[in-house]
């Protein structure tokens, strides 16, 4: 006995055959060709087009100018928007530079940058009583006794209560420079008697 298919194809009762598309003519003025191609009609309408014939969408295409009619500033903020695809932006990091995380990076292959790792470590670290004595006598780099003196003198007579009418804010001032004076000269005295 012959096998017989089972499989029908479905079609509705007096269907008609599948409707051909219908074609588009060019919308060029005077061309009689059929389009195939889209354009977008305007930079503020990018998704209502024009159909063209392969002919007249390259004419189309080389004229096409996005920023005519716009200003140098109002180009400038295209730009830059284009730039990050049109999404916002914000910094990296809610709270700017004083945001700290609190994870390391495995770098095992040291691709990482040495030097800002170890100013990020130097940064958490607590300031040595030698470095808070050089911020407050605003001084940096090397330091020599004669320099340490120079710039003594200078703050002492500028915030002597005497000079300032028995202000307390310079007295204070005053109590902190010379115990900034003192823990340096200390600790240039130590560094000296190291070096003999």
């Amino acid at each position: 006995m012959k096998a017989t298919s089972t499989r029908r194809s479905w079609r509705a009762p007096f269907a008609s055959p599948d409707p051909q598309p219908a074609t588009r003519h060019c919308d060029h003025p005077g061309c009689p060709r059929d389009a195939e191609y889209r354009a977008p009609q305007a930079r503020d309408r990018l998704t209502e087009y024009y159909w063209f014939c392969l002919d007249h969408v390259r004419a189309y295409n080389s004229a096409w100018n996005y920023y005519a009619g716009m200003g140098p500033e109002e180009i400038e903020a295209e730009t830059r928007k284009d730039t990050t695809w049109q999404r916002p932006t914000w910094p990296l990091g809610m709270q700017g530079n004083k945001r700290h995380f609190a994870f390391t990076v495995h770098d095992p292959f040291d691709l990482m940058d040495k030097e800002a790792e170890e100013q990020h470590r130097k940064a958490r670290a607590p300031a040595t009583p030698e470095e808070e004595a050089m911020k407050v006598l605003d001084l940096n780099g090397p330091l020599t006794h004669a320099h340490l003196k120079a710039r003594y003198i200078e703050l002492v007579k500028r915030h002597h209560p005497d000079t300032n009418n028995g202000d307390k804010g310079a007295e204070e001032r005053f109590k902190r420079i010379n115990q900034a004076y003192n823990t340096l000269k200390s600790s240039l005295a130590a560094g000296q008697m190291d070096n003999e």
